[in-house]
């Protein structure tokens, strides 16, 4: 029998990941990024502890290039975090599971949570 005649498994390369994978990954990952983002939260209210001068090195830290990129990620996580969370709530009521349906408010997840964002950046 000849092996290399049998199909190949989908691999990474050519197989397509549905959006629905994606976000349940993602919302795991900003689940692990809020997390994240807590120890950020804390460290600064440990700040406001030490003093003047240890807040003002915090704050440098936060203003900087990487510190600002932090800090939009985390927005962005909490965001996408709780609109997914809320269409999953949706899902809980028995509804929104046709495929149409639920790619729909995949795409929905992604661009709300993105307006979102920046809607609160710029209020900032």
């Amino acid at each position: 029998m000849n092996r290399n005649l049998r199909p190949l498994s989908p691999h990474l390369t050519i197989y397509r990941w549905p959006i629905t994978m994606i976000l349940s990954i993602m919302h795991r990952a900003t689940g692990v990024a809020l997390s994240i983002g807590l120890i950020l939260l804390s460290s600064w209210l440990v700040t406001l502890y030490l003093g003047e001068q240890a807040y003002a090195l915090f704050i440098l830290l936060m203003t900087s290039p990487l510190g600002s990129l932090a800090l939009y990620s985390w927005s962005f996580s909490f965001f996408f975090h709780f609109c997914n969370g809320v269409r999953h709530l949706y899902w809980d009521t028995g509804r929104g599971f046709s495929k149409r349906k639920v790619e729909l408010s995949a795409h929905l997840v992604i661009i709300t949570s993105i307006l979102l964002t920046v809607i609160f950046w710029w209020l900032i």
